[in-house]
């Protein structure tokens, strides 16, 4: 490992260059492509210099992680943005500390997160997260219930719907990544022309954000490439 790639702002300057390479090869601006680190399993100290850097969102999978880092780091007015799968009965909390929710999959769910939210007396950004790939373990709506799914959740005044989001099959073939992500792509379209508004695409990960940004994300949900390998047991 480099000098540069031993400390954490020295990860995220690459993480950054990589994002404007990519942008570059495919002809786009990148300033048309957010980052999103991702800071799982990672202590509160962490994301307090991730902070002093400059980051103010971060996405988390699990609720418990967001409760227990947004009171440690309450002072710094951090954003916390839920991509992990979300049961139900979290609605309450999600609806008090996170300020966006990246996997809405399901009418259930908008359900509960409205009924919080309002009492909370508060809206806050989604996107629905689409299940693109075949692999079992992968969550989130199924691509042809979108537009349904869409009409659906414009009776919640409380949910914001920005976009979609998804998550590409783990595979060394990238034709295979890029039509996950282009799946995506096609989905947001057929979307729009349904009268929808969905200029935000939030795909590609540490190991495939350039295969997203080919295939037209506009942001990067980046974990281990900044922070470093994960310790899971911790």
């Amino acid at each position: 490992m480099s000098d540069d790639l031993a400390t954490l702002a020295g990860r995220l300057a690459a993480v950054r260059a990589g994002i404007d390479t990519a942008c570059h090869a495919a002809g786009r601006d990148p300033a048309e492509v957010g980052l999103l680190p991702v800071s799982k399993t990672f202590g509160a100290e962490v994301v307090a210099e991730a902070a002093n850097l400059g980051l103010r969102r971060f996405g988390e999978n699990k609720v418990q992680e967001i409760q227990a880092k947004a009171t440690e780091l309450a002072s710094l007015g951090l954003d916390w943005v839920v991509i992990g799968h979300l049961q139900t009965n979290k609605a309450k909390v999600v609806a008090a500390l996170a300020s966006e929710v990246q996997s809405l999959d399901r009418l259930e769910l908008a359900v509960a997160l409205d009924k919080a939210l309002q009492a909370q007396g508060r809206a806050i950004d989604v996107l629905v997260q689409l299940k693109t790939s075949a692999e079992d373990s992968k969550t989130g709506l199924p691509p042809g219930e979108l537009l349904r799914f869409l009409e659906q959740l414009r009776a919640f005044h409380s949910l914001q719907v920005r976009g979609l989001m998804t998550i590409a099959e783990h595979s060394d073939d990238d034709a295979v990544v890029r039509a996950n992500f282009r799946a995506l792509y096609q989905c947001r379209n057929r979307g729009q022309e349904a009268g929808h508004s969905l200029p935000r695409l939030s795909m590609g990960m540490s190991g495939d954000y350039a295969l997203a940004i080919a295939e037209g994300s506009t942001e990067v949900r980046i974990g281990s490439s900044i922070f470093g390998a994960r310790n899971y047991k911790h």
